[in-house]
């Protein structure tokens, strides 16, 4: 993909990884510098450097060249399958698995241990990134996790994802004393306006998000919820909850930095329960994970204080 420029007034006496980082919104300033440095962008069809200082009428030519897709290789990885049929497959991730191979994860991911166990039979809409995977979770939070086998499996599952039909219900400990046994967060999440690693509430792109929790246990300066999502935006648990001072307990992101735990390692997040429409038969299913030994030991812990 090549893309043109050509500097204004405005621009005059910018330095190009700069210019650049305010017209490519789709590319960070350190990918920039990288491609600056490659060669790949061309000032009046010459390579320039990072600090180049640019002038009014300055004709610029970015080229991103295709990303090079790795081999994702089948490893022979555990998996807690929690049910399994002809069409789907629901697991219990573990803590600390990344859903599918991303820049820095190309291996010991869900996926890689998919290809292992399950080969080729896996649906083919997502690609050969993401065979098999209808929706995630982040690689900290454990629980539920819906795979199909088949492209019919994927689409009718795909669909009740859009229109928000899937019942997806998670336990998580937040820090603060919720003041209602029960309550809605309704707020949009989209892209943070400065830091591109998180969602926030407070974005102009936001998409409609809703979480609705309920107060399981208290413990004074915990709370330990259950919510259900309505929506599925990204992070959209961790971000309500932080939204409104009550923020999912060891979340390195949207909670405070230092853990109050020691050895607690992530959100203490759990999707337990998943409920849908089965593809083939058409009844309604519901999937339960049980909480991880590390959440049954903390609320253990918190009941002792």
């Amino acid at each position: 993909m090549t893309r043109f420029f050509t500097v204004e007034e405005n621009g005059n006496g910018s330095r190009i990884d700069s210019y650049l980082a305010g017209e490519l919104s789709d590319i960070s300033r350190s990918g920039i510098q990288k491609l600056i440095k490659e060669e790949w962008i061309h000032v009046n069809e010459k390579p320039v450097k990072a600090n180049y200082r640019l002038c009014f009428g300055d004709r610029i030519k970015v080229i991103v060249p295709e990303p090079k897709m790795p081999e994702i290789e089948p490893e022979c990885i555990y998996l807690d399958i929690l049910y399994e049929d002809e069409d789907i497959v629901v697991v219990n991730k573990p803590k600390g698995m990344v859903v599918h191979p991303a820049p820095g994860h190309y291996s010991g991911t869900l996926v890689n241990a998919l290809m292992y166990h399950f080969g080729t039979e896996l649906s083919g809409i997502n690609g050969v990134m993401r065979p098999g995977i209808v929706h995630r979770i982040d690689m900290d939070t454990t629980g539920s996790l819906l795979v199909c086998k088949t492209d019919r499996a994927h689409q009718s599952l795909a669909e009740q994802l859009k229109c928000h039909s899937i019942k997806r219900i998670y336990e998580a400990v937040v820090h603060g004393n919720l003041k209602e046994d029960a309550g809605t967060v309704r707020a949009p999440i989209g892209r943070h306006p400065t830091d591109r690693k998180k969602m926030s509430t407070h974005s102009r792109q936001g998409r409609p998000a809703v979480t609705h929790y309920r107060v399981l246990q208290r413990f004074g300066s915990y709370t330990y919820i259950q919510c259900e999502l309505e929506t599925g935006r990204t992070h959209q648990i961790r971000v309500h909850m932080a939204s409104i001072g009550h923020p999912v307990l060891g979340d390195p992101v949207y909670g405070p930095s230092k853990v109050p735990f020691k050895g607690l390692q992530g959100q203490t997040l759990h999707a337990g329960i998943i409920g849908f429409i089965h593809p083939r038969t058409g009844e309604y299913m519901e999937v339960a994970a049980p909480l991880p030994e590390y959440f049954q030991k903390l609320l253990a812990r918190l009941a002792d204080k």
